[in-house]
C-alpha cells in the first residue's frame, strides 16, 4: 500500500472515532513510519515550538516563511537543507504530493488561506490559534473537515493538558453545582511593548522595506498598504485586519475551560460594557466584554464576562463569594462560578483551584474518576498519532476549535467597534447591526480566495 494512501485510509477510519477514546502510546502498523511534515512559518519561537515538540522526529521536508532573515537562525540550528520557499501556495504547487502533514503558524490574517491550501491536497493540518481572523472562515473549515477527511488540531495547548481535563471531570461530577456565571481575564495588552504597538497616528507612515521580506506575501488577503515595523515582525496583533488584540490571542486559551466544561456553544449577545478609546483599526487599552449563553439540555444559561488591559476591581468582576472578592482573586485567569463553590483555571487552562478550601481538600481527596483520558507527549504528538492511526482525532479539532474560534471572534466585533451584538448562529448574522455583517465575512485580495465552493 502507498505511503498516502495508507495515511488516507487510517485517516477515515480515525473519524469514525468517538471523542475521547484515545490509544495513546499504542504499536500499530504505522508505529515506524515517519511522517512527511512542511512548516508555514518558520522562524523565532513559534516554529521552533513544534520542532521541539514531536515535529523533528519525523521527516521535515519543506520549509516556509515570507521573511528569510527572521528565518536564519532556526535554519541554521535545525542544520536543515530543505527546500525553502516564501509563498505557500508555490511550496504546495510542487511539493503537495511530497507533503503529508503541515504546521501554520502565521499570523492571524493569513491562518485560512493556508489551512484551507493544504486540506484541499489532502494534507494535515495543525493551526496555530485563533483559528481564523471571521467567523465564516471558521464555518468554513469545519465543512472542510467533513469534505476532505484530514486529522486536524488547533494550536490552543492546554487542551491537550492534565489540569483542563481534571477541571471539566470536577464540574461534571457536580463538584462546584451548576455553574451560571464565568469570569475570564488578562492584564494585557502592553501597548508599546514587545508584542504590541501604540501608534501616534492611523494609517501608520511608510517605512523601508527590510531585506529578506516579501511584504506583498505577508499582507496576504487583506488591502495593500506601506510596511511599518509595527506591523511585522511582533506587533500585528494590535492592529484588526491581521489579528485580533488580547481576546484574540488568549481567549482560545483561557475560556478552552468553560467552553468544553459547559458545552458552551455560540452566545445569542455579546454586550461591549467597556472599552478604552483607541485610533481606528487600533486594538483599546483595555475593554469589559459580556457573553449571554443560553441555556441547552445539559445546563442553564451561562454569562460569561471578559476582561483585558487594567481594571478596578472593587468596581467589576466582583465575586464576593466562597472567599473570593472578584475575577483576579488570587492571580487566576478564569473563574467558574457554582452554586456550591468555583473552579479557578490559568491562563492555559492549568490544575484547578477550588474554593472554598474544603471543597477543594475534599476533591483533592475523593477527586472524580479520571473520564477523560489523557495525552501524552501534548498536542503536536497527539496530532501526529492521529495521522498514523496510532490514536484518535485531537480534542481540539478544528469542528471542537472553529466553535470555540468563532466564540472569540464575536467578542471581538462587539469589542472593536464598542457595542452590543445580537448574534442568530442558525443564519450566521448580526441582527441588530447588520452592517457588521461585512465583517463575518471580510473579502479577501485576487488570489487569495478559499472555500468558496464549500
Amino acid at each position: 500500500m502507498k505511503r498516502r494512501i495508507f495515511i488516507r485510509t487510517s485517516t477515515a477510519a480515525l473519524a469514525s472515532t468517538t471523542l475521547p477514546s484515545f490509544s495513546i502510546g499504542k504499536p500499530g502498523k504505522s508505529a515506524n513510519d515517519k511522517l512527511n511534515v512542511a512548516f508555514i512559518g518558520s522562524g523565532g519561537w513559534i516554529a521552533r515550538q513544534p520542532y521541539e515538540q514531536g515535529c523533528s522526529e519525523e521527516n521535515l521536508v519543506a520549509f516556509c516563511d515570507v521573511d528569510t532573515d527572521r528565518c536564519a537562525e532556526n535554519m541554521k540550528n535545525w542544520r536543515t537543507t530543505q527546500p525553502f520557499f516564501q509563498d505557500f501556495r508555490e511550496m504546495f504547487d510542487k511539493m503537495h504530493k511530497e507533503i503529508d502533514a503541515v504546521v501554520i503558524s502565521t499570523p492571524d490574517h493569513t491562518h485560512f488561506a493556508a489551512t484551507m491550501a493544504a486540506m484541499e491536497r489532502g494534507i494535515h493540518v495543525y493551526t496555530q490559534k485563533p483559528l481564523t481572523h471571521n467567523v465564516w472562515q471558521a464555518r468554513t473549515l469545519i465543512k472542510a473537515q467533513q469534505r476532505y477527511k484530514v486529522v486536524t488540531q488547533m494550536g490552543n495547548q492546554g487542551h491537550a493538558g492534565d489540569g483542563i481535563r481534571q477541571s471539566v471531570e470536577a464540574y461534571r461530577a457536580g463538584v462546584i453545582g451548576e455553574v451560571s456565571k464565568v469570569y475570564c481575564r488578562n492584564t494585557g495588552p502592553e501597548l508599546g511593548g514587545q508584542h504590541f504597538a501604540n501608534p501616534a497616528r492611523m494609517p501608520l507612515p511608510a517605512m523601508p522595506v527590510p531585506a529578506g521580506l516579501n511584504w506583498d506575501l505577508w499582507q496576504g488577503p487583506v488591502a495593500k498598504r506601506d510596511y511599518h515595523s509595527d506591523y511585522h515582525p511582533s506587533k500585528w496583533r494590535t492592529f484588526y485586519d491581521f489579528g485580533l488584540g488580547m481576546l484574540g490571542d488568549w481567549g482560545c486559551h483561557t475560556l478552552d475551560t468553560p467552553v468544553w466544561a459547559l458545552d458552551l456553544d455560540p452566545p445569542t449577545l455579546v454586550e461591549c460594557l467597556d472599552r478604552k478609546d483607541s485610533l481606528d483599526g487600533v486594538i483599546p487599552a483595555g475593554s469589559h466584554i459580556r457573553y449571554h449563553f443560553p441555556a441547552n439540555a445539559k445546563r442553564s444559561s451561562v454569562v460569561l464576562d471578559w476582561f483585558d488591559g487594567p481594571q478596578d476591581w472593587s468596581k467589576v468582576g466582583r465575586i464576593d463569594k466562597f472567599g473570593a472578592e472578584h475575577a483576579a482573586h488570587l492571580g487566576r485567569a478564569c473563574w467558574m462560578i457554582g452554586e456550591k463553590g468555583m473552579i479557578g483555571c490559568g491562563t492555559h487552562a492549568g490544575v484547578p483551584l477550588i474554593l472554598p478550601e474544603v471543597l477543594h481538600k475534599n476533591w483533592q481527596s475523593n477527586p472524580p474518576a479520571k473520564v477523560i483520558p489523557r495525552i501524552a507527549g501534548g498536542p503536536f504528538r497527539e496530532w501526529l498519532r492521529a495521522i498514523k492511526g496510532e490514536g484518535p482525532e485531537p480534542g481540539s479539532n478544528f469542528v471542537y476549535g472553529a466553535r470555540l474560534t468563532e466564540i472569540i471572534l464575536l467578542g471581538v466585533l462587539a469589542q472593536r467597534f464598542k457595542t452590543n451584538i445580537e448574534w442568530d448562529a442558525i443564519a450566521g448574522r448580526i441582527t441588530n447591526r447588520p452592517e457588521l455583517n461585512a465583517f463575518i465575512k471580510e473579502p479577501s485580495r485576487e488570489g487569495w480566495s478559499y472555500g468558496e465552493t464549500i
